[in-house]
């Protein structure tokens, strides 16, 4: 059974609990890399500079205390490999389905296709990220 590295579980120690949960039971049926929880504002600036993120400082999920998003990367990584980003997909929405916890897919999104992102669904308005 895979389990997550000391990088993995510390980027998760800054997520809700509620995706903690989540990514936890996930992480029994695939693996996979947290590679982002909460970020600081010059993280998220560098992010939006870097056009991983189209959200500024402080609007972001990732930007909240614990942190209401968190990236995920699919084992062995390869950016490219997009099914497997939607496989990893299908089993973190599975399992949170499976703990009552509602969530959003970046990769779901129609404007700017964010495969690595998944967020609980609120206190925030809308899908920002």
């Amino acid at each position: 059974m895979p389990i997550f590295s000391q990088r993995s579980l510390e980027n998760l120690a800054t997520c809700d609990e509620r995706l903690q949960r989540v990514l936890v039971e996930a992480i029994k049926r695939m693996d996979f890399a947290v590679i982002c929880g909460h970020r600081g504002q010059e993280e998220q600036d560098r992010a939006v500079a870097e056009r991983r993120s189209q959200t500024p400082w402080p609007l972001s999920r990732h930007n909240a205390l614990p942190s209401l998003a968190a990236d995920c990367v699919p084992y062995p990584v390869d950016w490219g490999d997009l099914t497997a980003f939607d496989m990893m997909a299908v089993v973190i929405k599975q399992c949170a389905s499976d703990l009552g916890v509602e969530i959003v897919w970046g990769g779901d999104w129609l404007q700017f296709k964010d495969r690595p992102h998944f967020q609980v669904t609120d206190p925030w308005d809308g899908n920002r990220a």
